[in-house]
């Protein structure tokens, strides 16, 4: 595993579990200025940066034509591309 893994590859290790994934995702739907969320065995998320820093998500997000599924989708791929800090 790379020195600063991305959540996808954490996930793959199985440091980091789909309902960790899932939670992340509901909990950037729930609030979009979250700027911590810890997951798996003490990795944590800036979920507002994450959606912030990636192109494809933060144009979606500002959308008010996506629907909830592509959003959810789209958060989904930034938090899984992205690579938590160790807490």
């Amino acid at each position: 595993m790379a020195e600063s893994p991305t959540t996808g590859e954490l996930c793959e290790a199985e440091a980091i579990t789909e309902d960790d994934l899932v939670a992340a995702g509901e909990a950037d739907m729930a609030d979009p200025t979250a700027t911590l969320f810890v997951m798996g065995e003490g990795y944590g998320l800036n979920l507002a940066e994450v959606v912030r820093s990636h192109p494809w998500a933060r144009t979606t997000v500002a959308s008010p034509e996506a629907s909830d599924y592509r959003t959810r989708g789209v958060v989904r791929t930034a938090i899984l591309l992205a690579r938590p800090e160790t807490r």
